[in-house]
Order: structure tokens, then sequence, then C-alpha cells
């Protein structure tokens, strides 16, 4: 997306957890009067404002926030879902005559709003049942035989994506890839894309990760969980799966310390970092400008000028 056209702009801070997103684009908030949409998955259901690392309420007094902790653990939020709701807050902000902010690092939510989203039929009910109760090894070696290519760009282990890709498939008649071939419903083409990729060295980002999980902990991270596993919702639900969930549920049941769910949940955060660094250096274009510095707050106004330096 070229940087500078007559479309009403829209800023994006994105990359892995702890690099700095919020205070980015809470600081350019403030520069510019803007509205912080939140992007990230897991930020946006109210049972894990202290997991999750929502804005604090000082935060909140400080700007504008949409679309954090709006929707309960026990209704699921897809990329879909999650993309209608922000087109409709930004096209919000732009009628106020205020920028409109993307703060996150889930970037499949970021990829359905920009590019739109495959044009997939709804699956057949019955071909859903019949492929998610069949195993990983049934379910490729159908794949192979329908969707060579498909099966091809998966790993072999992958249940879930192996399982998505025969589906569509099977209900439609047609490859996944064909489908994904055909996006519709991105903002892309009617806005001007503000990138910034923060992507801080590896080092400082998992150190990042490690203290701020700690911190969740000792600020009530342990009672969020407790609440929410009161709740008996089903553990495929997207909240459940939250990084550090697993981890304080095990301490609560009795089958690990506290020292030891509190290093459990670290690890966990820094694989999920390692997973999304490596998603935002290789998948977003490569003329989006990157943050490759720590953010400690004097970086903070370089990286805003990135940004803001060219209107």
């Amino acid at each position: 997306m070229a940087i500078g056209s007559a479309n009403p702009p829209v800023a994006l801070i994105a990359g892995p957890t702890a690099s700095g997103k919020s205070a980015v684009a809470l600081a350019l908030a403030e520069r510019r009067g803007g509205v912080i949409v939140n992007a990230d998955s897991a930020q946006l259901y109210r049972d894990l404002p202290i997991l999750s690392a929502a804005p604090s309420a000082d935060e909140r007094a400080r700007a504008d926030h949409r679309l954090y902790q709006f929707q309960d653990g026990a209704e699921p939020c897809s990329a879909a879902d999650w993309a209608a709701r922000a087109r409709a807050e930004i096209d919000d902000i732009h009628r106020s005559g205020r920028l409109a902010i993307l703060a996150g690092g889930t970037g499949m939510y970021l990829r359905t709003l920009i590019d739109g989203i495959a044009p997939v039929p709804p699956i057949d009910p019955a071909v859903r049942s019949r492929v998610r109760e069949t195993n990983v090894e049934a379910n490729r070696a159908e794949l192979e035989r329908l969707d060579p290519a498909g099966a091809a760009r998966l790993n072999p282990a992958d249940a879930a994506r192996t399982a998505r890709a025969l589906e569509v498939v099977l209900s439609t008649g047609r490859p996944l890839a064909e489908w994904q071939s055909e996006r519709t419903g991105g903002i892309g083409d009617r806005i001007d894309l503000r990138p910034l990729l923060l992507l801080p060295p590896r080092d400082w980002l998992y150190r990042r990760c490690d203290e701020r999980f700690r911190r969740m902990i000792d600020e009530g991270a342990i009672a969020e969980v407790e609440a929410l596993l009161a709740r008996g919702l089903s553990p495929s639900l997207p909240v459940m799966r939250a990084i550090g969930v697993r981890e304080i549920a095990a301490f609560l049941a009795g089958e690990i310390s506290r020292d030891d769910a509190v290093t459990a949940g670290q690890q966990a955060t820094r694989r999920y970092a390692k997973r999304q660094y490596t998603w935002f250096a290789r998948q977003p274009p490569p003329d989006w400008p990157r943050v490759f510095e720590p953010i400690e707050s004097e970086q903070i106004g370089q990286a805003l000028e990135l940004i803001d330096g060219k209107d």
C-alpha cells in the first residue's frame, strides 16, 4: 500500500507481544488525537484483562480505545468477525475526522482487514463433522488425493489446517487456494496505510516477555484464570487457549508449583513471541518501515517519525 495517497490515513503499529506496540500507539494517539483500535485476538475478551496485557484505566483515560474487552469468552471471535467490527470502527473514526491507529500482533486479523478474506461458502455440517472426527493421517491422505498442491503446502502433522483444507474441497468442490485468490472485503485500497513494524532484538524481547508474565502473576492473573475456569467453558474456545491459561490452570489444579507455572508461562510467551516475530519479519511487504532497536521511552519519538513525519 502506497503511503501518501488521498485516502484517509490509518496507522498500523504491529509486531510481537511485549515489543512496545501499546506505548508507541498511545504516544501517537496523544500527539494526533487519534483513536487506538485493538488488533490483538486475546485483548478483545473481557475475561483476561491482566493476562492479555489489555490497556490500563490510566491508558484508556489518555486516549480513546476501541475493541478492547468487548467479547465474552464463551463466544469465539474469528478474524472475519473482528475485521467487520474494525471496519465499522475505522469508518466511525474517519467520520469524526480523527486518525485510526491499529495496534496489535495478530497477523491473521490484520491481513483479513487489509487484504480481505476468501469468500468460502459455509461448510456442509455433515462434511465438517466427518472431517473433524477423522484422524490427521487419514485426512492427510484424502487431501493429497483431492488437493495435492494444498497438501504439499501443509505440515503433515498440522491437524487443524489439514482438516480445514479438506473440508473446503469436499464441501465446495474447489481447493482452498482457489478461494483464497479471490479475497474480498479488504480496506487496503481505500485507506492511506501508515505501517510500522516493531522487531526489536530477540534477547531484549524475551526478557520483556519474562518480566511481564511475572508481573501479571503478581497483579492478579491467577485469580483471573480461576474465575475463567469456574465458568466451565469448552477448552477448545480461543479464550481458554490464551497464553498463560493452561499453565496457571495446572498450578490451580495442584499439578505444578507456582514457580513452575511462572516458568512455563514465560516459556509459552517467548515461543508465541518467536512465532509472531517470524511472521512479521517475513509476511508484510518489504517496504513497510521496521524498527529493530528496543522501544524504550527515548526511542518512541523516533519511531513516531516513521509514521507521523510523512505528513
